[in-house]
């Protein structure tokens, strides 16, 4: 799950992250895997959301002290890292490709969309930071880019067109979410459609008013999140 530049964050330096064994930098090794940290960082996430997240709660739930998780995980951005690749993981093994990279490509839209109404803080991470590349994630990126070998185009634009992919689901869950915490709430639902329908009816905005009295669409965000994503990736030119 990542935008596809490889970019790391927060100066971590992604080969010390990713290929160094399962062991603390410095010090002995506490009763606890790095594995065991990043789970109950997630769980922390999915329950309570992402800000919940800091090194002295995760140390409490894994009944550590915050000086021994340094020594996995030297800061909040790094372990933010360690939790997506983890949850990343859930997409493996992937369904098998068809041949027919538009529709390979929508599966692994949904399957991102899916992984991230799971773990709702995921959206908000990866539209925030930049991320490099954990074991999981590769292995959907690998599976990205073999769904894109039919097409013409080169190995950057596969990766472009990765990273537009997951932005796209990101952008769309995040906004389900935040549809979903508004539509718990009808007096500020009943007052966003107020306010629009005065925007429409003052005469400044013709093409807005024209836009809101177009027949209804179905408005399901699973409808909602097929219907565009269908629309940009048929619309996706293969050659260039």
């Amino acid at each position: 799950m990542v935008r596809g530049d490889g970019s790391d964050a927060g100066g971590v330096d992604p080969q010390q992250l990713w290929l160094d064994s399962d062991r603390p930098r410095k010090g002995r090794k506490p009763a606890f895997s790095r594995a065991a940290i990043t789970a109950a960082a997630v769980a922390l996430a999915d329950a309570e959301g992402i800000d919940a997240v800091t090194m002295r709660r995760v140390a409490s739930e894994v009944g550590a002290g915050v000086m021994s998780l340094y020594s996995y995980a030297p800061d909040k951005e790094t372990l933010l890292q360690l939790m997506v690749d983890q949850v990343s993981g859930e997409l493996s093994p992937p369904d098998p490709l068809t041949g027919d990279w538009r529709a390979d490509l929508k599966a692994i839209a949904h399957a991102q969309r899916a992984l991230m109404l799971r773990h709702p803080w995921l959206p908000t991470a990866l539209l925030n930071r930049r991320w490099s590349l954990g074991p999981n994630t590769l292995a959907f990126l690998e599976h990205a880019l073999a769904a894109l070998r039919p097409t013409a185009l080169d190995g950057g634009a596969k990766l472009e067109v990765f990273s537009l992919i997951t932005g796209f689901a990101a952008r769309l869950v995040a906004d389900e979410i935040a549809q979903a915490a508004l539509s718990a709430s009808p007096e500020r639902a009943a007052a966003e459609a107020r306010y629009l329908a005065a925007v429409a009816a003052d005469g400044h905005h013709p093409e807005l008013a024209e836009a809101l009295s177009a027949p209804a669409r179905p408005l399901t965000p699973d409808a909602t999140f097929t219907r565009l994503l269908d629309r940009m990736v048929d619309g996706l030119d293969a050659g260039s």
